[in-house]
């Protein structure tokens, strides 16, 4: 039986048709409040779990997009997933999912499911960060429980993180180009699972810190919409991320993550819209 904690989180316990229960450990935080990504994946699940129950004769689909405007931030605990089939069709699907804390909603999100990709692609413009090694170098930064980093993204302590410590002036009080590139790596229970290894990169799509610490800018980010696309299924080892943005406006930013696999294969995409700190 899966024990990883991200499998743990993505536990969804029925609650009548379309509905489901879920509780957030506090691990999956940024500060007191819910990561974004990790409300990504609980979305995704709910809506796979959502077409497997119609349709559980379709194997190998995933959430390839799942789409999410940011209305509340919930606190680690309890919360609700409601559903909703908008298309059930051949290659390409389409539910909406809430996701609640009692009464107040924190996200609605659209999730697009359908096969990844699994054959090479016919085409791949260069990307950085297949210049970052496989794996993390020793000189990379762990980011443990008492790093300046794990004292606010909790997240690590459910996954294995390593930051590329040339991209993260903040650290030492410089200036730098708005980019962040780290590895990260589920635990081995999650890794080996395929459908808690999908959802786990679908979450990596909003796994850095905010880039904009790099141009001075501390405190809360909050994310108003966000989009990931699982282009592929990841293969075991770790994830390279690569964080950027290119307009820091006056109140909003946007930040790209490009996540590539073991193999060097983009395994996830995403793009969000966000607010510079107060």
């Amino acid at each position: 039986m899966n024990t990883g904690p991200f499998h743990d989180l993505n536990a969804l316990t029925a609650n009548g048709e379309n509905s489901f229960q879920a509780s957030i450990d506090p691990v999956w935080t940024i500060g007191p409040k819910v990561h974004g990504g990790s409300m990504m994946a609980l979305c995704a699940a709910a809506a796979r779990r959502t077409f497997r129950d119609g349709d559980g004769a379709s194997p190998g689909v995933q959430p390839l997009a799942v789409s999410a405007n940011y209305l509340a931030a919930p606190d680690p605990g309890p919360i609700s997933l409601s559903t909703r089939v908008r298309k059930s069709g051949k290659q390409v699907s389409l539910i909406d999912v809430e996701l609640a804390q009692g009464e107040r909603v924190a996200v609605c999100a659209s999730v697009t499911l359908g096969v990844p990709d699994a054959d090479a692609p016919v085409y791949v413009k260069d990307l950085s960060p297949a210049s970052m090694p496989v794996e993390p170098p020793a000189d990379a930064i762990a980011v443990t429980p008492d790093h300046p980093i794990g004292q606010i993204v909790n997240v690590a302590k459910g996954c294995d993180m390593r930051v590329d410590g040339t991209s993260a002036q903040f650290l030492t009080g410089e200036m730098g180009e708005p980019e962040v590139r780290m590895w990260v790596r589920p635990r081995p229970a999650d890794e080996e699972d395929p459908d808690t290894a999908a959802l786990f990169a679908i979450m990596t799509g909003d796994i850095s810190v905010p880039v904009t610490m790099n141009r001075g800018m501390f405190g809360w980010t909050p994310t108003v919409q966000l989009t990931t696309f699982l282009r592929r299924m990841p293969a075991p080892g770790w994830l390279r991320v690569m964080a950027r943005t290119t307009v820091v406006g006056a109140t909003w930013f946007e930040e790209d993550h490009t996540v590539l696999d073991s193999t060097g294969a983009v395994v996830v995409q995403s793009r969000q819209l966000a607010m510079i700190p107060r």
